[in-house]
């Protein structure tokens, strides 16, 4: 991890793709920082696509169809739901500096949302930043049981459907684990990230399925 960037400092959408290409992110330390700081962990979170597991109750729930999913339509209201304060949450790293470069990215095509919507309201859902063969999630929010579950689930098809080898979730956690998310030493990582970044890949070719 290293300090809080220089405030003169302009982090353009295209220094942060760079950076996503050399394993670093940026994070802001509350919701009103107008600094941003790089992060580099030493052991990386990722979420191998083979070996993504669901429960037995959450594959029946995604066959129920309890919630519409939708992709990119709803981009910055996904990022804002994140960055809300929540029972669980007082303080978030999203800050409008933040919202506003993944904004950005997402008008240039390098940053998706998948949505959870149920009668019309964004219940759950997750956005990240596409690279390559590389997708990396940022952050996720549910406000309706299983909402962002599946959300992930879906991110997860769309990914393997289109050819993606690297699915990047920054810190391993136990709600991640338990979907078989696994640590990596940096060294690891970043050999996996190098080859990821160097291809292509479609996050929109489980739509031409669908057609």
């Amino acid at each position: 991890m290293s300090g809080v960037d220089d405030l003169m400092m302009e982090i353009t959408p295209e220094v942060l793709l760079k950076a996503y290409s050399c394993g670093i992110f940026p994070m802001a330390e509350s919701a009103d920082d107008p600094g941003l700081f790089w992060v580099e962990p030493k052991v990386r979170g990722i979420l191998p696509l083979e070996k993504f597991r669901i429960s037995r109750r959450l594959a029946r729930t995604v066959r129920q169809g309890k919630f519409e999913i939708r992709v990119d339509t709803a981009f910055d209201l996904v990022v804002a739901k994140c960055a809300e304060h929540t029972l669980d949450r007082d303080n978030t790293w999203i800050s409008g500096r933040i919202a506003a470069l993944y904004g950005e990215l997402y008008k240039m095509g390098h940053a998706h949302s998948v949505e959870s919507w149920r009668d019309g309201e964004l219940v759950g859902g997750l956005y990240g930043v596409r690279l390559g063969a590389a997708f990396f999630g940022e952050s996720m929010f549910t406000r309706v049981s299983d909402a962002s579950k599946v959300a992930l689930v879906h991110l997860v098809e769309r990914l393997r459907v289109g050819g993606f080898e690297l699915l990047d979730t920054q810190f391993l956690t136990e709600h991640l684990a338990r979907f078989g998310a696994v640590a990596l030493p940096k060294d690891q990582y970043e050999h996996f990230l190098a080859c990821a970044v160097s291809k292509s890949a479609d996050f929109f070719a489980l739509d031409a399925q669908d057609e």
